[in-house]
């Protein structure tokens, strides 16, 4: 076989992604947090971009995939709104939303440790213990370890961890679930030699209601187990979980508000999300003055071209979301007129297809976005669900057979529960064809325990 050189032609075609076309990407997915961030970050590095602060003016500005002229720019200073998004100034917020404790657990165990008047060796193995606990106020390492660790005696680390246990909150320092229990039960005084068995050895069958073993071991009735079971389900698991509450802010911002006026439903876009940029005018005027070959007037042109494409892909992340949330408003128009039952099956594809987009773009405008409803506050996410066709040839959401599933044991008698299977007869009555199995993963999702873990007992 020859082997010969040559110079051929050829056409291709390949999909290239402009670094503006990536930033359009990355801005439709971010959530508001995040965006806010990224203006933040985009404010420090680029001069010529400042927050607007007056009212918008809501003038639609055709956006061209062209060269930008910076002139026509600068005699219209119209940045790129949507007619769609109206926004009204509205404080949706206080700061006294965002104060809070800064106590830590650890914090709190250290001022109970440092009040007491304890010889150095003892506050340092006591400082070491508080240190090993957990957020949820658990042990993680054993006695042996701490002694290897300290060369401290058993007995005295031992010692302290009982006094630390002994601190609030009730339950701290414990290394499982049981001691957790035991201490709590301690401390409130219901310690005694059947609740000592119960924690120690039926613990588990407590917990899925398997009350025959319990009750022919202890001599003791359905009643008085269920009685112990309540008292329980009192106590705190996870003690060390009521302080980490207090060390986190969350605060949800709507991306939109969809409001009632009238018989007709309005979309808002919240502008505290994103806020609106615009060209300071100090540098706009430098740019004006500059000779255009002049490495400052480059430098300048550089500046206010990122500055531009940043802010056409936050209108257009801005058009793109109003346009999706329209799309979601009109498909589920009963869900807010009528509530959950209302809720019609949706997927990406069928906001895709209306919009004329792609379903990733679809996907992207919803990732973590939030609408506040006359109904409530929800994420988009939660609009798109599967369904199940009915008798009727309706297509019935998840969403809406969840919210039947939990009407009907809401209703149910404690002493006899309905089963899963009890539950889908209900629904095949009412047209809904739904197997056990499928009830079964929906009660799950919704946290509810089985039939067996519900009944109680008089």
């Amino acid at each position: 076989m020859a082997l010969n050189f040559g110079l051929h032609l050829e056409q291709k075609q390949r999909l290239i992604m402009t670094p503006e076309l990536r930033q359009a990407i990355e801005i439709l997915q971010l959530s508001s947090f995040e965006l806010n961030n990224l203006i933040a970050q985009e404010l420090e590095k680029n001069p010529i971009i400042e927050i607007k602060e007056e009212s918008p003016d809501f003038n639609e500005v055709e956006s061209k995939n062209q060269e930008i002229d910076w002139e026509q720019y600068f005699q219209h200073n119209e940045p790129y709104y949507s007619s769609g998004s109206i926004n009204y100034e509205e404080q949706e917020y206080s700061q006294e939303n965002f104060v809070k404790d800064h106590t830590t657990l650890k914090d709190h165990l250290m001022f109970q440790l440092n009040i007491l008047d304890l010889p150095y060796n003892c506050r340092k193995i006591g400082e070491f213990i508080i240190e090993s606990i957990n957020n949820n106020g658990y042990l993680t390492i054993e006695i042996d370890e701490i002694a290897a660790i300290l060369n401290e005696n058993k007995d005295d680390i031992k010692n302290i961890l009982d006094i630390i246990q002994s601190f609030d909150p009730p339950g701290i320092g414990a290394r499982d679930i049981r001691e957790c229990l035991i201490i709590q039960l301690k401390q409130s005084q219901y310690w005694d030699e059947t609740m000592e068995k119960i924690v120690g050895l039926y613990l588990e069958d407590l917990a899925n209601n398997r009350f025959q073993t319990i009750s022919k071991d202890l001599n003791l009735s359905f009643e008085e187990i269920q009685n112990i079971k309540d008292f329980l389900k009192t106590l705190e698991p996870k003690p060390g979980r009521l302080f980490s509450g207090k060390n986190e802010v969350r605060y949800i911002t709507p991306d939109a508000f969809i409001r009632e006026v009238g018989n007709e439903y309005i979309i808002i876009i919240n502008d505290s999300t994103a806020p609106r940029l615009e060209i300071n005018d100090f540098y706009k005027n430098i740019l004006k003055s500059e000779n255009s070959s002049s490495i400052t007037s480059k430098y300048l042109k550089e500046k206010l071209e990122s500055a531009m494409w940043l802010i056409k892909n936050i209108e257009q992340r801005r058009n793109t979301l109003y346009n999706v949330i329209s799309a979601i408003l009109e498909f589920q128009i009963n869900f807010f007129k009528e509530g959950v039952k209302s809720l019609k099956p949706l997927t990406l594809r069928q906001i895709a297809e209306k919009l004329d987009i792609h379903e990733s773009t679809v996907s992207r405008a919803t990732n973590g976005k939030y609408v506040q409803t006359p109904m409530g506050l929800y994420e988009l996410k939660y609009f798109f669900n599967w369904g199940i066709e009915n008798q009727n040839g309706n297509v019935i959401s998840s969403i809406s057979i969840k919210d039947m599933i939990k009407d009907i044991i809401s209703k149910e008698n404690v002493l006899k529960p309905v089963s899963d299977q009890e539950i889908a007869n209900i629904l095949i009555k009412q047209g809904i064809k739904i197997s056990r199995r499928t009830i079964a993963k929906y009660r799950d999702e919704l946290g509810i325990l089985s039939s067996s873990k519900r009944k109680r007992y008089e």
